[in-house]
């Protein structure tokens, strides 16, 4: 078995590169204590950071490790989230999935111990916590990595963990969340998750119980209502039903004041807040966070991971879309659940409220390069203007002539490079010139301006290509190619510097 200690010695170093970034949330959170609150959360509290499983993305859900890193990698007051699970004898354990195989090594230990029981009315096949004792849970099955594109090294080598157990892990007592995903399906093995859950609430403080079952958390909610524990009801799919109304998901979305009446906040999947489409692009953000914040409850946004695929619209940034949701100047999610949670935390301490009027943000320069090249083709006009509402403070212009000696920005002076030049009449022009490059090329001086802007069209640069990895593909020859002299008229006046 795997010292938690020795592992922690090896983790030492990566920990360090995350010391800067707690700092600067610390300094941040300080300096916006003492002013008008700039969040537009229910509140006006910062929005919090759920782990969940811990730092799952990296170690497996909701182990001793998972946990830990969490509470040492991400801001101050992050809530370490916890799928419960019962055992045979009605201990709950913290374990991310109903079938154990997804999680855990199960499988090989007891490989006849295979059984296809009902969840919500579906025949699942697997192996089940009801069918063993806490005792074979917490001694005998170890822990793995249950989305298997990420690292297997950690695996097999943790038990566990009781539900009693997580908040001890840290130094001082950690914000702590309940899922609660399967009442109806413990319920037809004569187990009873609301009792288990009335019982472990006199033992271990949490901060948020959840549900998707409305028939569980309105069950529920008469004994919590003098308490700190927030109750959230947990959407699911849209077109998924609730079990306990026979609702789907979609149809309660509209119904907000009928979820007031037993929840102090909902947690949705993130596309119910800013849809995207097949194709992965965004489409307009929905009206639910600011429909529930009328209605007094607060929202949590969930689905969040760094190795998940996101919309063309964030760049391949998990930072830009962790800012989407809680920094976009219209709203703020009240809090995110998240795989990852260095990356909300570096959202919120480091990147959240940015002054984007002057350069004098307390931040470091942001120079542009060939405008927002990963959103649109180098150097083209809508490359420079989304530099600019970004919040670029200096957006730049690589000059090359062509042969009647226009000036014009492009990022090389080969076209082949940024132009569909190969693809035009003018292909027949390439040549080679050793003292510019070792292969041959079509360069800015073999054509007119003329000749460039009216038979070629910009070209996206996919450097990531061979990995499957494209840039904004929609807009692979959008935009217009610029004139240095264009360029000088578009940056006069903005509040960025040309370069």
């Amino acid at each position: 078995m795997w010292e938690k200690s020795s592992m922690l010695m090896k983790l030492s170093c990566f920990l360090v590169l995350f010391l800067v970034v707690h700092l600067q949330e610390v300094l941040l959170v300080t300096a916006q204590n003492s002013k008008a609150s700039p969040w537009q959360t229910l509140s006006g509290d910062v929005p919090t950071i759920i782990a969940r499983g811990g730092f799952s993305g990296l170690f497996p859900d909701s182990s001793p490790l998972a946990y830990e890193f969490a509470l040492v990698a991400s801001s101050p007051g992050t809530t370490l989230w916890c799928d419960v699970q019962l055992s045979k004898d009605g201990i709950g354990f913290c374990l991310p999935d109903i079938k154990l195989d997804n999680c855990t090594t199960i499988s090989s230990l007891f490989p006849d111990d295979k059984k296809d029981y009902l969840v919500n009315g579906v025949s699942t096949s697997g192996w089940f916590s009801v069918d063993y004792d806490s005792t074979t849970l917490s001694q005998n099955v170890s822990l793995i990595q249950g989305i298997y594109s990420r690292t297997y090294r950690f695996d097999g080598t943790m038990f566990p963990l009781a539900v009693e157990d997580v908040p001890s892990l840290g130094k001082t007592l950690p914000a702590f969340w309940l899922n609660i995903q399967h009442d109806i399906f413990y319920s037809q093995h004569n187990l009873s998750m609301k009792d288990y859950v009335l019982s472990v609430s006199k033992r271990v403080a949490f901060d948020y119980l959840s549900s998707p079952e409305v028939g569980f958390l309105s069950g529920i909610a008469l004994s919590f209502k003098k308490t700190k524990t927030k109750l959230v009801f947990r959407f699911l799919g849209e077109d998924l039903l609730e079990p306990s109304t026979n609702q789907t998901y979609g149809s309660l979305a509209k119904n907000l004041t009928f979820i007031k009446t037993f929840a102090a906040g909902i947690l949705v999947p993130k596309h119910y807040i800013w849809p995207v489409t097949s194709d992965l692009y965004l489409q307009p953000h929905t009206s639910i966070v600011t429909d529930a914040h009328k209605e007094g409850l607060e929202v949590y946004a969930g689905d969040f991971a760094n190795d998940a695929p996101i919309s063309y619209n964030y760049s391949y940034s998990p930072l830009a879309e962790q800012l989407s949701f809680i920094d976009n100047g219209v709203f703020s999610v009240d809090g995110v659940v998240t795989d990852f949670p260095i990356t909300p935390s570096e959202a919120i301490g480091c990147f959240s409220h940015i002054n984007r009027s002057t350069t004098d943000h307390g931040k470091p320069i942001i120079i542009s390069h060939c405008g927002a090249s990963g959103d649109y083709p180098e150097c083209t006009d809508l490359a420079y203007q989304k530099a600019v509402d970004d919040g670029a403070d200096i957006i730049d212009c690589p000059v090359q002539v062509t042969s009647d000696g226009v000036l014009v920005c492009m990022s090389s002076i080969n076209l082949m490079d940024d132009t569909t030049v190969m693809k035009s009449s003018f292909r027949s022009r390439i040549s080679l010139i050793p003292d510019i490059q070792g292969a041959p090329g079509i360069f800015t001086f073999n054509l007119t301006w003329e000749e460039i802007k009216t038979n070629l069209k910009p070209l996206m640069m996919n450097p990531e290509s061979n990995y499957n990895l494209v840039r904004n593909p929609r807009y692979t020859n959008a935009g217009n190619f610029v004139t240095l002299s264009d360029f000088l008229t578009f940056a006069k006046g903005k509040v960025c510097q040309e370069y």
